[in-house]
């Protein structure tokens, strides 16, 4: 055989072997990634943890932690804004998405403010400061994933 044919032959091989073992190798793969378990909850029935802040957080904002991603460490939860709080100007070393699941919040993101409310959806890269405002009409309940774990550096 020539060296032109052996070529073609050790690629034919070399797919097959791709072709019947690749399914295995996919599957071993998938057995390697952690599995996550269904869960359903019901905004009524959060377990809020108790009210805290300070230090540049809001008075009173209570936390439900939902979940932690086991590969980025980044967490998942609800937060309550009281009526009338303020959470300073801050960025994280991660992405943050936000949806607003209730009421209204005065968002500074960057070199923007905007009145975000019920439905909306946020993406705050890495890094980017910003700050909430909620007015006096009503409590506001965001729910927060980050990409990674999660820090609040305050912008002095």
């Amino acid at each position: 055989m020539n060296t032109l044919g052996k070529l073609h032959n050790d690629w034919r091989i070399l797919w097959i072997t791709l072709l019947a073992f690749g399914p295995l190798a996919a599957g071993f793969s998938a057995l390697a990634q952690p599995s996550t378990a269904p869960y359903v909850v019901d905004l009524d029935e959060v377990n809020w943890g108790p009210p805290g802040g300070g230090n540049g957080s809001p008075v009173g904002v209570r936390t439900a932690q939902q979940g932690v991603d086991p590969v980025t460490g980044g967490i998942t939860y609800y937060a309550m804004f009281p009526a009338g709080s303020h959470f300073d100007l801050h960025w994280h070393s991660y992405d943050e998405f936000v949806v607003v699941v209730s009421g209204a919040v005065t968002l500074e993101l960057g070199d923007s403010t905007q009145l975000v409310s019920t439905g909306s959806y946020i993406v705050i890269p890495a890094s980017m400061p910003h700050s909430w405002d909620v007015p006096l009409g009503g409590d506001v309940v965001i729910l927060v994933r980050r990409a990674g774990p999660a820090d609040f550096n305050y912008v002095e």
